[in-house]
């Protein structure tokens, strides 16, 4: 009540003072000042007064009379403006006499004038001093009404606290008696207590004792084993910082990696954890550190090999918090992911299904484990959320978000995800969402599961027994393991005394039960799983050859992205293999012929789906494999042989015979001579130079004596390195003897093309492949064999392309339900539809199919064909005839006689028709001696022949004559020269045509190709010709082409150089062998590059010294030259190193620096050089070697000034060099440069005996030449020297000429290209970038020249020679 009141008081009351604190001294002192200050102002100070209870002067009113004045007073109060204010603001309140107040009340307040408004009018000051009085009134009167209730609350309050007082007494009173009924009560208590316990340990001490007497009586021979496990466990705590550190890096980055790899890492992690003083155990092994052994034995079962690296990956994929995604081609994490997850329902789901989202779905929300198989290189989007666990509460209840729906999400679901694809590339975003796991299998696992098939087979009694021990064992272990895992856990959670704990003593009974009893069986099973390893261990070879084999045949995909076998596949035809080969009583015999029948079974099928340049590549492989596996091959030599040069520096002896000794094969020779089994082997060359030429000039040197001693000093192996150094044209030869001397002539007979033969390979589910190769059409003979199995009726076929795919499938799903056979031809021109085609024969569902369904493809290699039907089909190879007979003879098979008597002039007709068929088998034909037969290989077709023979009927019929320049035309320029895109190419094909459009070719003597058995054969019937192309040769002389012979020695050492590559391309990147890691010799061979200190050029130096000027455009090209070389130069340092860095683990090893160290590893020029680098074909040896030279032929021009001849092989852009010279010329002369040409002239001088450059044009040097010589007696081109390809060609005086008129006769224009594969990009000028300039060689034989300036005395001897000049060759 008086908190109420005071409430309407209190407030006005600050306000008030607030008011006050307002005013400034600067206000009173107006006040002050104020002569005759308004009512209101003399009002307030009045009030002032009274409350102040200052008496008032009297004084005189304008009437005369005294009057009370209180102003005077007042403004005396207003001296000390401070003072005043502060006696205001301290005025005693509570204390203000009632008289005072009564006077304020009755005659101040109830004034109009005396209020804050008014006041205001006439002063701020005064205004506030107004409300001052005016809220102590208000306070006072509020202040006298509050004081009693005051009052009277005190007394209150004291009448309170007496009574209170009192019942305090009494309470204590009361706890008083209370406690002392509580200490009475709990002595009861504890008296009864004590009697409890009392009577509890007695019945305790009973119960103990029995346990004891059952623990000591029971357990005793446990001890033993739990302190050898007590033992062996406190190192492994101590070691367990470090063992699980490295585990852990084990799991985070070495999944996608090789055992070798892994195992590389981990030795390296563990010395780090030595030199930073982290306990870990003396060998590390993640199975010991992660593995369960019950665990990984039940795995086994399941189907997970059993070699270490699987079991590495079978912990990884258990303990990863992430989901796993395999790379398993081979279906072996797929085989133990289902088998392991079967019992627990699992769900199998591909991309390609639709309802795979949903299957999903259903899998998370009930705790199910979910296998996503065949995945490519990129996964759904879809499934983010999933990858990345990106769960979230809802409700109180786990969930997560798959595609548009909120789902439950049970901790028991479990994810794993498989790849058939060999070597995926999967992009950093996905690999941080998922574990990736390297499931590829190994050889020793592979070995172990073809030991078991081979012995199931042969002694299926020993397999079941030991197929039951290990169930056996593995169940023994397990529940032995749960036992001591329920001990553990009764130890842990007990306390106190043990013998409290009677379930921890009846377990530990059991244990020792249990344990007895599993020993007893464990040794009884280790004696008769010994008695069986044993007895397995015979059959080992037969499972390590067929291991072997597998990796050969699974390497082949690196060859060709269609050559894919399934493990399934394989062993398939394994256990086909084990039946079929013929038995024997003893063991090692039949081995024998195991081994002997399995390893030709395997070539004879993979062969059927080989191209045939790839099958003696195969069965070397094989060959190379078997003697590998028996250790009777050197890895060294066999590097070397695919190499061609070993590791190191090699001697620097000078060449005993250039005569004959080419550079290439004296720098070979050195280079083997490193190689321990070749030491001596210089000297005894260069004493013996002559029983070596004789080796040298053997037709058969493959299979020629070595002179002694090497010929018995050499295995056949280590001869085949002496034939690579000295007769490289004969290694495939050799290649093809070692075969056959070492695994049998079977291996190098491959067999025929048999359709039949893969049919019955196929199924209604197993599709039939055809690998196409240019110009094959395998149509016309599955239409004939559909015809012979009478399903010619029930056979369609379609060939598709854009728009054909919904067409297919509608097609293969009508032969499914009838019956009936489907081709569906250039799959690879459908590429987009290829993932619906894998979907379509994924789903296949046997119960649905008609059994008499197949599915023929056909396609050109490509790595978008599905891998999953590639791995699970019948594959076969169909290619077009081979050589110029088997070519002719194809062409005429498809004619009938009919045909070759329909037109009305049937002599000419079958005249120019062998002659076209004849033209097309040499322009096919002659693609197989590389770039000397065309500088591009173009893909000639059938389809061309076939359009020139219809435009032959027809022009025979429209015109009297024989239209032969129409004919030449059409079939040269459009249907030939329509694919073709080089002008050299088109000159060669255009010369060739013109030998077979000519009236000449009427006459039965015109030889249509050099030699008797090639004239134009008589008009006949189909029979005749068919007999006159018989007794052609199978492998014709060069000549039939117009090449020189040495052509056959460059297409055979093209064909050494491809395969040798090819093999290369396939082995490992771990080893260089020599007790050397690729490692080492990448460091060694980088730090060997750096040596060379291959310096950039101060380009300010050279401009300076070398300026822009008018008369001189050499300058430029020298500048120019210089930047070129820089930019190489810079890269070729950094980049090594970079490498070297990369190599010591100071900085990551990319993709492109890990290109780049195989390529250095294999002695080639990496990719990231030459695309910066001149075209070049040299290996990386010779490579470093050109490039000094070419930066030592720049310093010498800076250095000494402009050479007087000049290397034009040493320039990065020769094409500048030639621009310059005729620029040089052309400014000297004030002439246009578009009317100047070249003028040549050989000058049969060295290049260095040149002192002095010419007046005008340049001296230029350093070409080779390849299909002729320089005839220095005739001065003319002659033809080559036997087996001598490439010569050095003399010093050409370039000389530029102003119209000058071309020559008609007695030259040979001839091509200079950069390199020896004449092909390039084809520029803006019409030529490739690969060609310089043509020039004019002098020739005895009539002019040759470009085919548009071909005039009558033209001649085709040098074009078919395909002669050419080079500024480099390839060693």
């Amino acid at each position: 009540e008086c908190e109420a009141d005071l409430a309407e008081a209190i407030p006005a009351l600050n306000a008030a003072i607030a008011a006050l604190d307002t005013l400034k001294k600067p206000d009173i002192d107006l006040v002050r000042a104020m002569g005759n200050p308004p009512s209101g102002v003399k009002l307030v100070m009045e009030a002032v007064c009274v409350m102040k209870e200052i008496k008032p002067s009297r004084v005189k009113d304008d009437s005369g009379k005294m009057v009370e004045d209180y102003w005077g007073p007042g403004k005396a109060l207003l001296n000390d403006s401070k003072g005043f204010l502060d006696s205001l603001k301290t005025y005693d309140k509570d204390n203000i006499k009632p008289a005072v107040m009564k006077r304020i009340r009755e005659k101040y307040k109830p004034m109009e004038e005396f209020t804050p408004d008014r006041v205001a009018k006439a002063s701020s000051a005064a205004e506030g001093i107004c409300k001052w009085i005016l809220a102590l009134e208000v306070y006072d009167r509020v202040a006298k009404v509050v004081a009693p209730k005051k009052e009277k609350l005190k007394l209150a309050e004291a009448e309170y606290a007496e009574a209170m007082k009192s019942l305090q007494a009494k309470q204590a009173e009361l706890q008083e008696v209370m406690d002392k009924l509580d200490t009475m009560k709990a002595k009861l208590d504890q008296l009864s207590k004590e009697k409890k316990n009392l009577e509890d340990k007695y019945d305790d001490c009973n119960t103990k004792l029995e346990r004891a007497e059952k623990l000591l009586s029971g357990l005793g021979g446990e001890k033993t084993r739990w302190t050898e496990i007590a033992a062996a466990l406190g190192p492994r705590y101590t070691n367990l910082t470090g063992d699980v550190l490295i585990s852990s890096g084990m799991i985070a980055y070495l999944g996608p990696f090789t055992v070798t790899y892994r195992t590389h890492s981990t030795e390296e992690w563990m010395v780090q954890c030595e030199e930073k003083s982290i306990p870990r155990s003396e060998k590390f092994n993640f199975q010991d550190t992660l593995g369960e052994p019950v665990k990984i034995r039940a795995w086994h079962s399941h189907g997970l090999p059993t070699d270490a690296f699987s079991c590495d990956n079978g912990i990884i994929t258990t303990t990863a918090r992430r989901w796993p995604l395999m790379i398993d081609p081979q279906g072996q994490a797929n085989k133990w992911v289902r088998n392991m997850e079967a019992e627990h329902g699992m769900h199998v789901i591909k991309l390609s299904q639709a309802t795979y989202l949903r299957t999903l779905e259903n899998a998370i929300q009930f705790g199910k484990p979910v296998l996503l198989e065949n995945v490519g290189e990129e996964l759904d989007p879809a499934l983010e959320p999933l990858l990345v666990k990106q769960t979230f509460k809802q409700g109180g209840v786990l969930c997560i978000r798959l595609g548009d729906s909120t789902i439950e999400y049970s901790d028991d679901f479990r994810f794993y995800v498989t790849t058939k694809l060999r070597n995926p590339h999967y992009l950093p975003e996905l690999q941080v969402k998922v574990t990736l796991l390297n499931f590829m299998i190994t050889r020793e696992g592979l070995e172990d599961q073809l030991l078991g098939i081979v012995v199931a087979k042969e002694r299926p009694d020993l397999e079941e027994t030991k197929n039951n021990l290990v169930v056996t064992n593995a169940a023994m272990q397990k529940q032995l393991k749960e036992i001591e895992d329920q001990i553990l856990r009764l130890l842990s959670e007990s306390s106190g005394d043990i013998l409290d704990d009677e379930q921890l003593i009846n377990t530990l009974a059991q244990s020792k039960v249990t344990s007895d009893d599993i020993k007893v069986k464990v040794a009884e099973a280790k004696k008769t799983s010994e008695e069986i390893d044993t007895t397995r261990e015979e059959y080992r070879p037969c499972a390590f050859r067929a291991a072997l084999l597998f990796f050969c045949v699974a390497d082949m995909a690196r060859v060709d992205p269609m050559y894919q076998y399934s493990l399934p596949w394989f062993v398939n035809l394994y256990n086909r293999a084990i039946d079929d080969s013929e038995p024997a009583e003893d063991i090692p015999t039949r081995i024998v012929n195991l081994n002997d029948f399995f390893t030709y079974s395997l070539y004879v099928n993979v062969c059927r789906s080989l191209f045939e340049t790839h099958k003696l590549l195969f069965s070397f492989t094989v060959c190379i494999k078997v003697l590998m596996g028996e250790n009777l091959i050197d890895f060294v030599e066999w590097r070397f042989l695919l190499s061609g040069s070993a590791l190191g520096q090699p001697s620097d002896t000078p060449n005993p015979s250039p005569d004959w000794i080419t550079a290439q094969i004296w720098s070979s020779i050195r280079s083997m001579c490193m190689l321990p089994a070749f030491q001596e082997f210089e000297a005894s060359f260069v004493e013996n130079v002559d029983a070596w030429r004789a080796y040298f000039d053997d037709n058969e040197a493959h299979r020629a004596t070595l002179p002694a001693p090497w010929d018995d000093k050499l295995s056949q192996f280590q001869k085949m390195l002496v034939l690579r150094c000295i007769r490289n044209d004969k290694v495939v030869q050799s290649f093809q003897d070692f075969v056959a001397e070492q695994i049998g002539q079977r291996f190098i007979e491959p067999p025929p093309f048999d359709l039949a033969a893969s049919y019955r390979d196929a199924t209604a589910l197993v599709p039939l492949v055809f690998v196409l190769s240019p110009g094959a059409d395998p149509m016309e003979h599955v239409v004939e064999f559909a015809a012979e199995m009478q399903m010619s009726k029930k056979f369609t076929s379609i060939s598709l392309g854009q728009g054909q795919g919904p067409i297919a499938e509608r097609m293969m799903v009508a032969s499914m339900e009838r019956g009936a056979w489907v081709m569906l031809q250039n799959c690879h021109l459908a590429i987009s539809w290829m993932p619906r085609l894998e979907a379509i024969v994924e789903q296949y569902d046997e119960d649905l199919i008609h059994k008499d369904y197949r599915l023929w493809l056909t396609s050109m290699p490509s790595k978008h064909f599905p891998v999953s039907i590639l791995q699970n089909s019948a594959k076969m190879t169909n290619e077009p005839p081979a050589g110029v007979k088997m070519n002719l003879v194809g062409s005429y098979m498809a004619m009938a006689d009919d045909y070759l008597n329909k037109s009305s002039k049937p002599v000419e007709f079958r005249k120019l028709l062998f002659g076209l068929c004849f033209f097309h088998a040499l322009v096919q034909d002659r693609r197989k001696f590389g770039p000397i037969g065309f500088n591009i290989r173009y893909e000639f077709t059938t389809s061309d022949l076939k359009v020139s023979m219809l435009q032959l009927e027809n022009f025979l019929e429209k015109y009297e004559h024989v239209p032969y320049k129409v004919l030449e035309h059409l079939t040269g320029h459009i249907n030939y020269g329509g694919r073709i895109t080089d002008d050299w190419d088109r000159r060669l094909v255009m010369t060739m045509l013109a030998r077979f459009m000519t009236p000449d070719i009427l006459d039965n003597e015109y030889e249509l190709a050099p030699g008797d058995l090639y004239k134009s054969p008589a008009p006949g019937v189909k029979s005749e010709y068919l007999q006159v192309i018989q007794s052609m040769p199978h492998n014709p002389h060069p000549s039939m082409f117009g090449l020189h012979e040495n052509a056959d020695i460059a297409c055979a050492q093209n064909e050494t150089n491809e395969m040798c590559e090819t093999l290369l391309s396939l082995q490992a990147k771990v080893s260089g062998g020599a007790g050397k890691s690729r490692d080492d010799i990448l460091a060694e061979t980088a730090k060997g590059i750096l040596d060379q200190s291959f310096k950039p050029f101060e380009l300010d130096e050279v401009m300076k010294k070398y300026p822009l000027v008018y008369s001189e455009s050499m300058n430029t090209v020298l500048t120019q030259e210089c930047k070129r070389f820089n930019g190489l130069i810079v890269l070729l340092n950094r980049s090594l190193q970079d490498l070297m860095k990369a190599l010591k683990g100071l900085v990551v090893m990319s993709e492109e620096l890990d290109t780049m160290a195989t390529a250095l590893f294999n002695n080639q020029v990496p990719a990231m050089w030459a695309k910066k680098a001149y075209p070049n074909l040299k290996p990386l040896a010779a490579w470093v070697v050109d490039l000094q030279a070419r930066i030592s032929f720049l310093k010498d021009w800076i250095a000494n000034g402009t050479p007087p001849a000049f290397w034009i092989s040493g320039f990065f852009f020769p094409q500048a060099f030639l621009t310059g010279t005729m620029q040089n010329y052309a400014r000297k002369h004030v002439i246009s440069i578009d009317t100047i040409s070249w003028d040549y002239e050989v000058q049969e001088t060295d290049p260095l005996s040149i002192t002095e450059k010419p007046e005008d044009g340049c001296y230029i040097h350093g070409l080779f030449l390849e299909g002729a010589r320089w005839n220095y007696d005739t001065h003319t081109l002659d033809e080559s020297k036997p087996k001598t390809l490439f010569e050095s060609f003399p010093v050409i005086w370039l000389k530029p000429a102003p119209d000058r008129p071309k020559p008609t006769a007695g030259i040979y224009i001839c091509p200079v290209y950069k390199t020896l594969t004449r092909a390039g990009v084809l520029s803006t000028t019409g030529h490739s970038t690969n060609f310089v300039l043509y020039v004019e060689l002098p020739s005895s034989e009539p002019c040759s020249g470009i085919y548009s300036q071909y005039v009558e005395t033209f001649s085709a001897h040098w074009i078919k020679r395909s002669v050419a000049l080079f500024c480099a060759l390839n060693y």
